[in-house]
C-alpha cells in the first residue's frame, strides 16, 4: 500500500495552457503539470523567483489527474494595453498594472489575442512522493492547500477556485484504487456537474500498476519559472468506468 495526497479543483473558469504561437492562447481540457505545481508552490509559500525551490518541488512528486468533467470551452477575444518597455539604457520597468497605465495614452500599445477557457470543469488531482524523503511531506502540502500562503487560481489569475480543495491522504495499491477510496464533502453539488460514470485519467508515473491505453507528450515540465521555460514529458492515459458512482 502507498500513501497519496488527493484534492479536487473546481471553478467557473479555468485555463490550462498549451503551446502558444502568435496571438492565440489555447488550453488543454485538463490541468498541466506546471499549473498544478504552481498552485502547490503558492500554497507552500514558494515564490516564482525561487528557482531551486520551484524545481525541487516539481521534481519530487508524481502526479495524476482524473477529469470528472472537462466543462464547456469558452473562447475569448482579448484586448489589453501596455506601454513599450524600451531598449538598452531606455529600458523601462513597471512594477504594477497601475504603473503601466499611468503613462501617456500615446505610449500605450494595444495587444490583441484569442484565449481559451473551460467553464464548470471539475478535476481530481493525486500526488505521490518519488522518494522516501521528499522536501515536503504529503501532510505538509495538504495543510498548505487548506491554508495557502499565496492566492491560488486555475491557470490564470482571472480564474479563482469555486470550491474548497478538500485535500486528504488516502492509501491504495495504485492511484486508481486510491481515487476510488477518496470521499469528498461536496458530492451533492458535483453530482449535478458530472454527466456520466466514465472519466479520463492521466498520470506520469510509469511504475503505477495501471494499464494505459496510450501516452501523449506535453510540454509542461518546468525548466524555469522566471524565464517561463518548459520541456516535454510523457503522460499516460486510461479510461476509468466505476459505474453510477464513478468519477465523484
Amino acid at each position: 500500500m502507498k500513501d497519496y495526497l488527493i484534492f479536487r479543483l473546481y471553478g467557473s473558469m479555468a485555463s490550462w495552457g498549451d503551446i502558444a504561437v502568435g496571438p492565440y492562447r489555447p488550453s488543454f481540457d485538463h490541468p498541466s503539470k506546471s499549473a498544478i505545481f504552481g498552485l502547490l508552490g503558492a500554497a507552500l509559500g514558494i515564490r516564482r523567483e525561487e528557482e531551486e525551490r520551484q524545481l525541487e518541488l516539481a521534481s519530487a512528486y508524481h502526479y495524476g489527474v482524473l477529469i470528472n468533467s472537462s466543462g464547456v470551452m469558452l473562447r475569448d477575444y482579448h484586448t489589453s494595453q501596455v506601454p513599450a518597455s524600451g531598449k538598452g539604457r531606455n529600458k523601462k520597468n513597471f512594477l504594477t498594472r497601475k504603473d503601466e497605465l499611468a503613462v501617456s495614452k500615446y505610449e500605450l500599445n494595444t495587444i490583441l489575442s484569442t484565449r481559451d477557457y473551460y467553464c464548470d470543469g471539475l478535476y481530481t488531482v493525486i500526488l505521490s512522493s518519488r522518494t522516501d524523503n521528499p522536501p515536503y511531506s504529503l501532510e505538509m502540502i495538504g495543510n498548505g492547500l487548506k491554508k495557502p500562503s499565496f492566492s491560488m487560481y486555475l491557470g490564470r489569475k482571472s480564474c479563482p477556485l469555486s470550491l474548497p480543495l478538500d485535500p486528504m491522504i488516502v492509501s491504495g495499491t495504485n492511484m486508481k484504487e486510491a481515487l476510488a477510496n477518496a470521499e469528498f464533502k461536496d458530492e451533492d453539488f458535483v453530482r449535478n456537474i458530472i454527466k456520466d460514470g466514465v472519466c479520463r485519467f492521466y498520470w506520469d508515473d510509469p511504475d503505477e500498476d495501471i494499464t494505459f491505453q496510450h501516452s501523449i507528450s506535453r510540454r509542461d515540465k518546468v525548466l524555469s519559472r522566471k524565464r517561463w521555460q518548459f520541456s516535454d514529458r510523457k503522460e499516460y492515459y486510461s479510461m476509468v468506468d466505476w459505474g453510477n458512482d464513478a468519477c465523484i
